[in-house]
């Protein structure tokens, strides 16, 4: 079992924002969303919504005391998309830069993972 992570922010109400893109690190994007959910981080939510600007979805953004946005590469649509949409990004993440780099394979290789997971639980933490 693995050892529940807790988010450094001190907030209990997190919203989690991944890109979810059509790469690589889109996908590792989505994937460390899921599992910072599972690990009660905080709760994953469709940025897609917030683009199209789903009033359900753009209430429970505002209801959140942080979000973090997770994007895959610098182009950064999460967050830009959440800016756009009026949020601050309190916590900004982007994949690429944890040393994995972009390419258009969709499925994942388990070291990417485990890596992005890693690294993005450790960026999380560390304030």
């Amino acid at each position: 079992m693995a050892e529940e992570v807790k988010c450094a922010c001190g907030s209990a109400n997190v919203a989690i924002f991944p890109c979810s893109g059509a790469s690589n690190v889109g996908q590792l994007s989505n994937k460390a969303a899921i599992e910072l959910e599972k690990q009660n981080f905080g709760n994953m939510m469709c940025t897609v919504g917030i683009g199209a600007r789903a009033p359900g979805l753009m209430k429970s953004a505002e209801a959140s005391e942080k979000i973090i946005a997770i994007d895959g590469c610098p182009v950064n649509c999460a967050s830009k998309t959440l800016e756009l949409a009026g949020f601050k990004v309190d916590r900004h993440i982007v994949i690429s830069e944890l040393g994995i780099k972009k390419n258009k394979d969709k499925d994942l290789k388990d070291n990417e993972v485990s890596e992005a997971l890693e690294k993005t639980f450790e960026i999380l933490q560390s304030e």
